[in-house]
C-alpha cells in the first residue's frame, strides 16, 4: 500500500500538490496573469480565473473554491480594476484560509508591464516557503477522486470506464470520497442510480436531477451526444448514457451535491451540473476542463479521465489520469496516456486488472508521482456562468 501524506490546511484537509495559483478576475486581465506566471516553468504556478465581467454568483463560489483547495499554497489576485468581480470579498476569504494572498490591481499599478513584474516578484517570493513545506501523514479516507469521460467512442463503454467505476468501488470501500457527474450522459440511468441510493430520499433527488438535465436538452434542442461521437461508433444517447453510469462503479450512492460542495465523508457522489431554473447559459459545460473545474471546486485531489477516441488536456490545480479505453487510440497517444484499458480489448489483461493498475497510480499519484498531463506542461482551466440553488437535507444523508 502506498503510503500518503499531504500539506495541512488551515480547515483540516490536505493537499497532494502545493500550487501558486495567479487567478485573472475578468479576461482584461487574462494576458496580464498569464505572462506572470511565465517565467515559473516547470515550477508550481498555475493560471486560472474567470472571463466574464458582470458578476455570477456560481463563478465567485467556483473560483472560491478552487483558490481554497487544499492543492493550493498561495494565491495571486490580477484585476484590471473595473470588472464586477468582488476582489476584496473573495482575497478575503483567501486569507481567512491562511494562505498568503496579494492583489494587483492593474489600473492602479501601473499597466502591464509593471504589474508583470510585480506579479513576478510576489510568486518568487512565496515559492521557496511551499516548496520546502513539509508533508504529514495523510489516510485515504481523506482523498477525494473525481472522474469524467470525454472523446468517448464504442470502446469507452467497455474498457475504461468501467475500469474506473472498480477503481471507485474500491476507493470508497476505503473511504475516499469518489464524485461522478455529467448528469446530461445519465439520462436513462436514472432508475439504475436511484435503486443504488442510500435512502428513498436520495433517490427521489437523484431522479429529479436527471429529468432536469433531459428538460434542459430539450428546450436546447440537442444533448450531448457529439458528432465525434458517432465518428467513434457510438451509436445512441443511451449508449453514451450507460458507458458514463460504468464509470460510477457499482457501491451505493451516498449523496448528490452541486459545483462547489465539498463531500462531508467518505463514500460516492453525484455531481449535479446542469444549471438549475430557466434554460438561459446554453449547454451546461462546454468542454470537458469545466466539468474538470468543478471536480476540482468540489476537492477533487486528483480527477480519473476516460477517453476513448483521446483527449490530451490535463488541469490546472489537480493532475488528471488520463485512461484510454481504445487500444488504437493509445498506439497513437501513448505519451498523453497514463492507462492503456484498450489492453482488454487486445486480450492482453482483463478488467479487474486494469482498475487494479488504475486505483494503484491514483494512490502514487496523490503520493507525488506526476500524470503524463502534468509532465507535459498542460494546466488548462475555464470557467463560465451558470447557475446553482444549494442542495437539500436529503442530499447528504447521514450515514
Amino acid at each position: 500500500m502506498t503510503d500518503l501524506t499531504g500539506y495541512p490546511r488551515s480547515d483540516g484537509r490536505k493537499g497532494i500538490r502545493n500550487v501558486v495559483a495567479v487567478a485573472y478576475l475578468v479576461e482584461c486581465a487574462h494576458h496580464v496573469a498569464r505572462e506572470i506566471t511565465v517565467p515559473f516553468g516547470d515550477r508550481a504556478v498555475h493560471l486560472v480565473g474567470f472571463p466574464g465581467c458582470y458578476p455570477n454568483a456560481y463563478a465567485h463560489r467556483i473560483l472560491e473554491a478552487v483558490c481554497t483547495h487544499p492543492n493550493v499554497g498561495a494565491v495571486l489576485l490580477v484585476s484590471l480594476g473595473c470588472e464586477s468581480f468582488a476582489r476584496g470579498r473573495l482575497a478575503q476569504a483567501i486569507a481567512a484560509s491562511g494562505r498568503p494572498v496579494e492583489t494587483l490591481v492593474i489600473q492602479e499599478r501601473g499597466g502591464t508591464r509593471a504589474t508583470v513584474a510585480e506579479g513576478r516578484s510576489w510568486v518568487a517570493s512565496v515559492l521557496p516557503a511551499l516548496e520546502s513545506a513539509e508533508r504529514v501523514p495523510m489516510g485515504i479516507d481523506e482523498l477525494v477522486v473525481g472522474t469524467i469521460c470525454g472523446g468517448s467512442d464504442a470502446t469507452s463503454g467497455l474498457t475504461a470506464n468501467p475500469a474506473i467505476g472498480l477503481a471507485f468501488d474500491r476507493l470508497a470501500a476505503e473511504g475516499a470520497a469518489c464524485i461522478f457527474e455529467e448528469t446530461g450522459e445519465l439520462i436513462g440511468c436514472e432508475a439504475m442510480l436511484a435503486r443504488r441510493s442510500v435512502t428513498r430520499e436520495l433517490a427521489a433527488e437523484v431522479v429529479a436531477c436527471v429529468e432536469k438535465a433531459r428538460r434542459w436538452y430539450d428546450a436546447m434542442g440537442h444533448g450531448s451526444f457529439a458528432s465525434g461521437n458517432a465518428e467513434g461508433e457510438l451509436t445512441t444517447q443511451e449508449e453514451k448514457s450507460l458507458g458514463a453510469y460504468a464509470k460510477s462503479g457499482s457501491g451505493p450512492l451516498h449523496g448528490l451535491i452541486k459545483p462547489g460542495d465539498v463531500p462531508p465523508r467518505g463514500g460516492l457522489y453525484l455531481l449535479d451540473v446542469v444549471p438549475d431554473g430557466e434554460v438561459k447559459w446554453g449547454f451546461p459545460n462546454i468542454v470537458d476542463n469545466a466539468e474538470i473545474g468543478e471536480l476540482i471546486a468540489c476537492g477533487s485531489h486528483v480527477i480519473l479521465f476516460a477517453t476513448g477516441r483521446g483527449s490530451v488536456v490535463g488541469s490546472a490545480i489537480s493532475p488528471v489520469v488520463k485512461v484510454c479505453g481504445n487500444p488504437e487510440t493509445y498506439a497513437r497517444l501513448a505519451d498523453d496516456m497514463d492507462v492503456n484499458a484498450g489492453a482488454v480489448l487486445s486480450g492482453t489483461v482483463d478488467l479487474a486488472a486494469v482498475g487494479e493498475q488504475i486505483h494503484r497510480l491514483t494512490l502514487e499519484v496523490a503520493a507525488g508521482a506526476k500524470t503524463r498531463s502534468e509532465d507535459l506542461g498542460h494546466r488548462e482551466f475555464i470557467l463560465t456562468y451558470k447557475s446553482f440553488e444549494p442542495i437539500g437535507p436529503a442530499c447528504l444523508p447521514v450515514r
